[in-house]
């Protein structure tokens, strides 16, 4: 009776440690099996980092896609801005994040920046990060105040060569307007005093008080002041006119086919987060961007949808990566 009764004992040890293993295993499954992690996705809220200060036409469209994107996962999305040294304190952040989907970062131009203009970035810009999509695209637009005497960009280029060092011009530091008015001086040869803030609209303010003379940046940050004639618009840097400001010439127009450059926003992941995970976020970036609700929000910035695959963006940004590269090395900025 005893041995039969230790045989019973043993042998429900034995189909318990074998349950525990069968469950054990599965929990491993779960958590291993991309398959099984995009089923269950999203099953918390979602993180979206932004790596610039908060008011800025990057902040804006993230926040814009966060909102639509928690209605149609059934999930909270909410946005945290990392600003600080020029993007790369908040893409540091997300790179760093589980590669699960919950932690995902929304860059414009600053992503590819900070590598071509920083001697030390301990991250790479492509190899770090899963492309998921674009969601906006749009040009630039230089404008003046109203006591710069230039009504167009040859007579701005010109005036500026007759005053060397007069003109001064404001940036939000490591943005696109910071770059792409480096390269604006080093195609036309002018020489203007730079003057650098924490973010875009800090120089805007200092602009209308007179503290600065001109400036680059989105259409939807300026287009109220220069329908109220207080800031003068000399060019858009986009391939085509812009239809909010059609008698402003394009930067080809005005003779300056290599400063054709725009701005472009985009979420991106931690590298090697699961394919399946990547492909439904994109699905629902692209049929947000798309919405009558997202056109309408995108177009009172002066921004319009930009939609596309993963293999898409990451052809962007690589091309970008080459263009503002040389950028760089052209303006005198590129790491030494």
């Amino acid at each position: 009776m005893i041995n039969v009764m230790r045989t019973r004992r043993n042998a429900c040890r034995l189909m318990t440690a074998a349950l525990g293993s069968a469950a054990a295993a599965g929990v491993v499954s779960l958590i291993f099996n991309p398959a099984a992690m995009a089923q269950t996705y999203p099953a918390r809220p979602i993180r979206v980092i932004v790596p610039l200060g908060g008011g800025s036409p990057i902040d804006i469209i993230a926040r814009l896609t966060a909102q639509a994107l928690a209605l149609r996962l059934g999930q909270t999305v909410f946005v945290e801005n990392h600003p600080g040294g020029g993007g790369a304190i908040g893409t540091r952040e997300a790179m760093r994040a589980p590669s699960d989907g919950y932690t995902l970062l929304f860059v414009g131009l600053n992503h590819v920046f900070a590598p071509a203009t920083a001697k030390v970035v301990d991250y790479d810009p492509v190899k770090d990060f899963a492309p998921i999509g674009t969601v906006a695209t749009g040009s630039y637009v230089l404008v003046v105040g109203e006591s710069v005497p230039a009504k167009s960009m040859q007579e701005l280029v010109a005036y500026a060569k007759r005053h060397p060092g007069k003109l001064k011009w404001g940036f939000g530091l490591g943005t696109g307007p910071h770059l792409y008015g480096e390269l604006l001086k080093a195609e036309t040869g002018i020489d203007i005093a730079e003057i650098s803030y924490k973010s875009g609209p800090q120089a805007v303010t200092d602009m209308l008080g007179g503290r600065i003379d001109m400036n680059v940046g989105v259409t939807g940050t300026f287009l109220p002041l220069l329908r109220d004639g207080k800031l003068r618009a000399l060019v858009v840097t986009g391939e085509t006119r812009n239809p909010d400001l059609p008698d402003v010439p394009t930067m080809a127009e005005a003779g300056y086919s290599r400063l054709t450059r725009g701005f472009w926003s985009g979420l991106l992941a931690p590298a090697r987060t699961p394919a399946e995970i990547v492909n439904r976020l994109n699905r629902e970036i692209s049929a947000i961007a798309r919405s009558p609700e997202m056109k309408a929000s995108l177009r009172k910035l002066g921004f319009e949808p930009k939609t596309g695959l993963p293999q898409d963006f990451a052809a962007l940004i690589s091309v970008e990566i080459d263009v503002w590269q040389s950028a760089a090395r052209l303006a005198g900025l590129a790491p030494k």
